[in-house]
């Protein structure tokens, strides 16, 4: 029998509809509606859609100025991770002959068609918020962009001293000739394309130079006539302007700063995988060479090097993308690092939790007093999480310890502590997901450190991505055992817990720890177990369990009950959910969806989705959590069902994913929960409202607004957090409910 390390073979679960309904039908009067164009958008327009409203934040003067450049190119890296990943299975699809529709009912030409008309306009709106509205304000704020021929005499000297001791020994010109083939182009690479001309032969060469990411993106000197001046002049202008020391005797004709994507969708067969862990290294290794999917490159190029460009890259003129301003606004986050806090953010430094406060204190008594509900980056993520896991490595009377790490660190604290554990003599278990997209090397690398120590290191499940975020750990005590439990909605992940929301529950509930047991006997062993009591699982019996709570709110408002949904999550493309929430509108019910990223389903139809409102904060933070409220048949919220998890309302996360998503059965906990809901809710600083036809208008306080709501979300939960001891949740009850339901 074959050997397959750190994986199990096991019975994929059972498949689950993924259509609409055949027909439309009447149900106690209800209309059951068919998914078409009219009542589905389409998944890719919808994320563009999203990545529209980030780019939005780099438009708003409101935005300070250096965290501007930061929303330029947090734009760049969202687009290029879209044609990377959606893009190019798109692409891959035409390839193999793929013309399937969707509810919207649009061919994948048509997808693609649509997605360049968008993605154009976004990329000059991009040019456009950067060379008439970013620029000249960091220009009066005493930071200038440069261009060559704009240097001063003794500025060229200097960069010219720069260029020929800091990057003429490090770049690498490569010219194409019978005796040279077209070199190879790395992902994301940034080059310049450069026709030459042989003084003697009048023969024309096509050369490339790569401008290496290994050095700083930017020459930066001082400028001082009166007020000192930071400039910056691009090193990809910098390497344009010294060809003449790179190609000696050759006369340059042409010049064209260009860059490739390439398809990172890759689809191995993992049923046909001996060792998961080789196919994930065999598919990385692949990923580098994959098609290019798109080419970008600067104004006014000369069409005989794109044309020669494409034909040598086999793409057509539909992937080429001309780029009005900047070739890659990834490299403003050196600059948007510029050390200016009149132009930045102020700083926020997490909290410590209040129920975690003195550090003395033994965290797992803390735990048995009551659930703790931490909520990052407001609250400490290394105070509460990172001290949790460290305190289970350290604890003589804990036994073992069993985490699910998606995405996190080589040298994150988890790390520590499970190697620490393991050297004591624990118990280890980590569940590292190879499959993580874009940390596959990162995730291997760890797998190996930690098996090198003892860790028992497994790699999931063929077929299903284990993207839960949930630790266990088991403590003798005097009692017996006991298991205390980690359930959250992000990654064990120290930086990216500063700058993305996310709850995390620390508890020790029997209903919930036994669960935890028997989903890890699931994902480390051979365990069929699909029944779980009170954890939400995917991909068994989560889409269900949302179908059934999205039906008890109708049956409880037929009963004229009071009835409510409240979502909270990053996207939305599930057609069941979609059509669950159709009905719930239908019937009356309230719906109140907030989805930062993409949406599928249209909100505002006459008839079918006008009780349902669809709002998208964006800000600061990432906003991150998944949170789930339903009436219950309560008027007081805090009486509802209230979740959180690491599953989005989308058919991966449902169908394709192992996912957890937890009850919240702690009273104050609850509240805080309501709390956030509340804030997001009413917030008219940074919320946008979702429009029937997909489109998004950003709310804009008025004059009467109250101050709470013309904060935001993310400024009202800082000062909330640190005012915490002083704002008792007793008095956020009462804020949230006699204080509403006054103003109806």
């Amino acid at each position: 029998m074959g050997k397959k390390r750190g994986v199990e073979k096991k019975p994929a679960p059972p498949k689950k509809q993924e259509a609409a309904p055949a027909a439309a039908r009447k149900e106690n009067g209800t209309k059951t509606i068919r998914l078409s164009p009219d009542t589905y958008l389409n998944r890719e327009l919808a994320w563009l859609e999203f990545n529209s409203r980030v780019l939005a934040q780099a438009e708003d003067p409101r935005t300070p100025l250096l965290e501007r450049l930061n929303f330029l190119a947090i734009f760049t890296s969202n687009l290029d991770e879209f044609v990377m990943k959606r893009v190019g299975l798109l692409k891959r699809h035409v390839d193999v002959g793929m013309l399937f529709r969707r509810p919207d009912r649009l061919t994948i030409r048509q997808q693609l068609a649509l997605i360049r008309k968008k993605m154009l306009e976004l990329i000059h709106r991009q040019a456009r918020i950067f060379q008439k509205s970013v620029v000249p304000d960091l220009t009066t704020a005493g930071i200038c962009f440069l261009r060559y021929k704009d240097l001063r005499d003794e500025e060229r000297q200097k960069a010219k001293a720069f260029f020929r001791e800091r990057v003429f020994p490090v770049l690498t010109p490569l010219s194409v000739d019978p005796g040279h083939p077209f070199p190879f182009l790395s992902n994301l690479s940034t080059s310049l394309g450069i026709i030459l001309r042989h003084p003697q032969t009048d023969e024309k060469l096509f050369a490339r130079v790569k401008v290496p990411r290994v050095l700083p993106p930017f020459f930066t000197f001082e400028r001082r006539k009166g007020e000192a001046t930071t400039c910056f002049l691009s090193l990809l202008e910098l390497i344009q302007n010294h060809l003449d020391d790179l190609f000696p005797g050759m006369k340059v004709l042409e010049v064209t700063p260009f860059r490739i994507t390439r398809n990172a969708e890759t689809e191995p067969d993992e049923e046909e995988a001996e060792d998961l862990r080789d196919m994930v290294e065999e598919t990385l290794r692949q990923r580098k060479f994959e098609k290019v999917v798109r080419l970008e490159h600067g104004p006014k190029p000369d069409p005989s090097m794109i044309q020669f460009l494409m034909d040598e890259l086999e793409i057509d003129e539909e992937d080429v993308f001309e780029m009005p301003a900047l070739l890659d606004y990834t490299v403003l986050r050196t600059i948007a690092a510029h050390p200016d806090p009149d132009l930045k953010f102020d700083p926020w430094i997490p909290q410590v939790p209040r129920l975690l406060a003195g550090e003395d204190a033994d965290i797992f008594s803390l735990i048995r007093k009551r659930d703790i509900l931490v909520h990052h980056p407001y609250e400490s993520f290394s105070a509460s999480i990172e001290r949790f896991v460290q305190a289970a490595a350290e604890d003589q009377h804990v036994l073992a310890i069993k985490i699910t790490l998606y995405r996190t660190s080589v040298d994150s604290p988890f790390i520590r502590s499970l190697i620490k554990a393991a050297e004591a003599g624990k118990q280890v278990v980590a569940l590292i997901e190879l499959k993580a997209r874009f940390d596959e090397e990162r995730n291997i690398q760890i797998a190996q450190t930690l098996e090198k120590v003892g860790v028992h290191v497994v790699h999931g499940i063929l077929g299903l991505k284990t993207h839960t975020k949930t630790a266990l750990v088991v403590r003798q005590e005097p009692e017996g055992l006991r298991c205390y439990a980690h359930i959250g909605t992000g990654n064990y992940q120290s930086e990216t817990a500063k700058v993305y929301t996310d709850l995390s529950l620390l508890t020790c509930r029997p209903e919930l720890t036994q669960d935890l047991v028997d989903l890890f006997h699931y994902l480390t062993g051979r365990s069929l177990k699909q029944e779980y009591r009170q954890i939400l699982v995917a991909p068994f019996t989560m889409q269900d369990r949302f179908l059934e709570l999205i039906n008890r709110e109708i049956a409880f408002h037929r009963e004229g009950k009071p009835a409510r949904i409240i979502a909270k999550m990053n996207s939305l493309d599930d057609q069941k959910i979609i059509q669950a929430l159709y009905q719930a509108s239908q019937e009356g019910v309230p719906v109140d969806l907030i989805v930062r990223g993409l949406c599928c389903l249209r909100p505002g139809i006459p008839g079918i989705s006008d009780h349902i409102r669809v709002s998208s904060v964006i800000g600061r933070f990432l906003e991150h959590s998944r949170i789930f409220h339903f009436a219950n048949g309560s008027h007081d919220p805090l009486l509802g069902a209230f979740f959180i998890g690491s599953a989005d309302w989308q058919v991966r996360n449902l169908l394709r994913r192992v996912e957890v998503v937890t009850p919240i059965a702690d009273a104050q906990a609850r509240a805080r929960i309501w709390e956030i809901l509340r804030i997001m809710r009413h917030d008219q600083r940074q919320a946008w409202d979702m429009q029937p036809d997909g489109s998004y208008l950003l709310r804009h306080p008025a004059d009467d607004t109250p101050l709470e709501a013309a904060l935001g979300t993310h400024q009202v939960l800082m000062d909330l957090t640190r005012d915490r001891p002083l704002a008792p949740l007793t008095r956020m009850k009462m804020k949230s409910g006699k204080k509403r339901k006054k103003k109806g």
